[in-house]
């Protein structure tokens, strides 16, 4: 089921997610529905506060649905380890129409875990070290507008203002 993307400034997406604690078919159900909602908006990460449900559940698959091996599940997800920069453009599904040049960590490690509750760790570099850190943040209540440059920021802002005034945001 495709579910609604919440747009900024809903309330769920400025606040941490809660840690998940049951590994059940409800929580499978949330993460096929995230994947299918990621699909049909034609993204590549989606984090579960980004529907409306506060929990620490991000997906992500770079293949955008081409190759079933790409699907990755993250539970209650944290970094561990990061190291050089990427300066490159971000979107977010939560702020359509809105692009930019985000400062992210060019490699990370982190630890998490699947839709079954067992544990992992992984490397990310590049787009996929982006895309993690992206729904990351996420989880803990950080957008991707925060990192833009002060003036990046306000003027997105303005835009989105304005948008919501006219009624297309």
């Amino acid at each position: 089921m495709i579910l609604e993307i919440v747009k900024y400034p809903a309330p769920v997406l400025s606040q941490p997610g809660e840690p998940v604690t049951e590994f059940d078919n409800d929580l499978r159900k949330l993460v096929a529905d995230m994947f299918e909602t990621t699909y049909a908006s034609q993204g590549i990460g989606l984090a579960a506060p980004q529907v409306g449900v506060s929990k620490r559940v991000t997906v992500i698959d770079l293949s955008m649905g081409k190759d079933p091996k790409d699907k990755l599940v993250l539970v209650n997800p944290e970094i561990t380890f990061s190291e050089g920069k990427l300066y490159e453009e971000e979107g977010c599904l939560s702020f359509p129409d809105i692009r930019e040049k985000i400062v992210r960590a060019a490699r990370i490690r982190i630890r998490a875990q699947n839709e079954h509750g067992k544990w992992f760790e992984m490397d990310g570099d590049d787009l996929l070290s982006r895309c993690m850190q992206h729904e990351i943040d996420h989880l803990n209540g950080m957008l991707f507008i925060f990192r833009m440059s002060g003036l990046k920021r306000d003027l997105n802002l303005r835009k989105i203002r304005k948008m919501q005034r006219e009624g297309t945001w």
